[in-house]
Parts: structure tokens; sequence; C-alpha cells
């Protein structure tokens, strides 16, 4: 062995190198000529320090050791009680949800390629997209998306592959989110698209700003509702039709407890629904599940993948995974999406929250977002030095505040005392309550007035 690496004649796997690359000496050395190295390191440009020396001088320990190792490390955390949202939002996950979803015949699926040993997935996959189908309006759901982003991604895609006319702008609101825009920037560096910001006003779409700014060469309009700072867009159903009258898609970015009480998606123009479950597992420090939905006149160009019905040679309903073709993984340079995984257990998880929570649990966990926001701008209103809320508008889970004190100073002394909140300008802060912290409320109000 040279330098970490083992040679072709001196593996033990016959001389022939790896099982899972086999090459004879004299397959390697003409492998090597032709591109003009000398042995396999000069293929590795592996600093000196981390190169791996043959060790991992880690010294054995009995179980029990180990384990208050890893406690004390853990110990050294910082305990903070979040309230933490843009996009990422902690919801109380039944007890029931870990229990069935850590079944092993859904913990050790991968794709259910194979629908005969499957069926069960498949169902509950199905059962997912139904419900994202009745919540958005919108007659295709798949399953599923990376997050948010990805989803807002492959609907721009999606926009200039569909477009009847030339185009090759993407509207966005200006609060964008800085990860989504960014995903978003990247997923359209191929193509001949740009995207472009539209003002906002007051927390929400600035609609003459948008008629201003729309024209025949925008492929699509995207807004949110609720937005990243919490407002409630109060003009969805203008915003598709500004959309509809230049040929343009309309994204609307949303959730699933959002959707339970807010306008329906397809009955204010959306032609896609993008977004993130919220539901299934906790916030997890950014990880999600992508939401997708969109007309049937775009079944063919949706990303990812669909669960779809029919009937076996015995007539009983059957489930599979339909519309394959389009994948990267098989059409390659010709797919329509570079997405070639799923989350299919985390949509699993999803939609067995959604199942528990029932209709009506979900209408009432999406009030509770309602009135949580307005008591904590209240409470955040009465404290010297803070206006709540920044925006004159109904909210949804969080609120934007004005501090008279710079927000990163305010927000390091409020981490100090064991929070943790946004800012997200000089002298403007976020939070966000869920009923996952909502008993805390009393005391991150008393921390504020203390430092404010």
């Amino acid at each position: 062995m040279e330098g970490g690496f083992v040679s072709s004649d001196e593996h033990p796997n016959g001389g022939r190198g790896s099982p899972f690359a086999p090459h004879t000496a004299a397959e390697t050395t003409a492998m090597l000529d032709a591109v003009g190295v000398e042995s396999e390191d000069h293929l590795f440009d592996i600093p000196e320090e981390i190169e791996f020396d043959g060790t991992f001088d880690i010294e054995p320990r009995a179980e029990r050791a180990i384990r208050e190792e890893i406690a004390a490390m853990l110990d050294r955390n910082h305990d903070l009680v979040e309230f933490l949202g843009r996009g990422h939002y902690d919801h109380y996950v039944p007890s029931a949800v870990d229990h069935l979803a850590d079944r092993s015949e859904f913990l050790t699926s991968y794709t259910q390629y194979q629908p005969e040993v499957a069926q069960g997935f498949l169902q509950a996959l199905f059962e997912y997209q139904s419900m994202l189908v009745e919540l958005t309006g919108l007659e295709v759901a798949n399953c599923s998306m990376y997050d948010a982003a990805t989803a807002l991604g492959e609907a721009a895609t999606l926009a200039v592959r569909v477009r009847a006319t030339s185009g090759d702008r993407v509207l966005v609101p200006e609060h964008l989110h800085d990860g989504r825009r960014a995903v978003l920037d990247s997923y359209l560096a191929g193509t001949d698209a740009g995207v472009e910001s539209y003002p906002m006003d007051d927390g929400i779409v600035d609609r003459d700003a948008l008629a201003n700014a729309i024209d025949e060469g925008c492929v699509m309009v995207y807004a949110e509702n609720p937005t990243v700072r919490g407002t409630i867009e109060e003009s969805l159903g203008e915003i598709g039709d500004l959309a509809d009258d230049h040929d343009a898609l309309f994204c609307l970015g949303s959730d699933p407890v959002a959707l339970s009480l807010l306008e329906e998606p397809a009955s204010v123009g959306a032609d896609v629904v993008v977004g993130d479950a919220a539901l299934g597992l906790g916030a997890a420090d950014g990880m999600g599940l992508g939401l997708f939905a969109t007309r049937e006149a775009f079944l063919r160009q949706v990303p990812g993948r669909l669960v779809g019905t029919g009937e076996d040679s015995e007539g009983r309903r059957a489930y599979t995974l339909t519309l394959q073709t389009r994948e990267q993984h098989i059409r390659r340079e010709r797919a329509t999406s570079n997405i070639c995984t799923n989350q299919a257990w985390v949509a699993l998880r999803a939609a067995m929250h959604v199942a528990w929570l029932g209709p009506d649990g979900l209408v009432d966990l999406a009030k509770e977002s309602v009135t949580r926001a307005s008591e904590i701008a209240d409470q955040f209103d009465a404290i010297d030095g803070v206006t709540a809320p920044v925006h004159d508008r109904h909210h949804f889970r969080e609120v934007v505040a004005r501090t008279d004190r710079e927000a990163s100073a305010m927000k390091d002394d409020l981490e100090a005392e064991g929070y943790a909140i946004h800012a997200i300008d000089d002298h403007l802060v976020q939070v966000c309550v869920t009923e996952t912290n909502a008993d805390r409320v009393d005391d991150l109000v008393a921390a504020v007035e203390a430092v404010a």
C-alpha cells in the first residue's frame, strides 16, 4: 500500500483490485497511461494533514463509557428555546407518527419500484397526494420534493418548458427567503431565464408595482401565503389574474396547515403550489419535505414521483409508481427534472400527521396559528422600545417587530438569556409561535422587556 491506496497486485481479491471495479495490473497501467499519471495516488489531491494514515485513533471503550462521553459532549450545546420560523416550523408530532413510521416495512423501503411488495407504502403515499389535492384544489400532487426551495426551482423550470410564448423572466417577491432565492437562481442558471424581484407593500404584494413589472416576457409569477414574514396575502386573486393576462404561470407558496384555513390556491388561479409540509417531523434544524401540486394539464411535466391506482388481475385496487420515464436516472439529458430520489418516508410521516389531526384538528391548528401571532404581537407592542406588528396585516404563526435597539444586539442578548429569535434587519426582529413553544411566550416577553 502506498499513500493509503491498495494497488491491484496487493488486493486480496485475487489481484484484481476492488470487487466493485475489478482491474488487472495491466488494465490499471493502461488507464493511468491514458490520463498521463504514474500511479493512483496522482489522481487525488489530498492534503497530507488530512490523509488517512491507516488508523482511526479511536480508543475502544465499553458501551456505557461511550454513552457517557457522547452525553457530556451534547451537554455543551446551547439549550435555547427557539422562536424561529421563516419557512421552518416546529409543530408537535404525535407519538403515533413515530411508532407507525418506525415499522420496518417503512424504514427499510427505498423507492417503491416493486409494487407487488410495497402496496401498503404506495397506498399511504397515494393518500398523501390525495390530501394535497384536497388542500390545494389542484388535480395532481407528487410524492415528493426535497424541500420548499427545490420545489420552487422545479416550478420555475416547468414554467420555462410549458410557456406557450417566448419568455425569460421569473418574478418573485423581494421578501423571498435568501435560501430559496439562491436555489431558484441555481435552477435557472442552466436556462435562458432569470429571476427578478418585485416590491412588497407593508408585508404583502405591491399589486401596482407587480402590474408594472409583469409583461409578455414573464413565464412565472411567484407569491406566498403566508409570506416569509408571516403576513397573510390579501390579493391572491388579482395576482392570479395578472399572471393569466400575460400567459404566465402563477405559483403559490404555502403549507398544509395554512392551506386548511386560507384561500384555496386553485380558486385564485394558482397553476402550481409549492412549499414545505411543516408536519410529520420537528423543525430538525432545517429538515423538511417539499410540496408540489399542479394542474392536470402539466401532468407529464411534474418532477419527482407519482403514485397511481389501477386494478390487478383479480380486479382488486392496486397502487404503483407511474409516469416514471421522465426521471433523470432514466432519461438523463432529456429529463424534465434532476430530482432523482424522494422523501417518501417523510411524506409518509406528513400523511400520518394530517390523518391523526383530521380536518377539524388541522383547521384548529391553523386558527391557533393566527391567534397566537396576534397575541404575541400585542405583548411585544406593550414593551417600551418595541413596536409590533410592523406590518398592519393579519399574521400566521409569526410576526415582525421593530426595536429601538439594534436587532442583532437584542438577538444576542436574548440568546444569552436562553431564547432564539431572528434578526432580519437593522431594527427588525421576527418571532414564531407554535404549540411547541407557546408555554414559554410569557418568559420570552419578560426577557425582551429586560433587554429592550
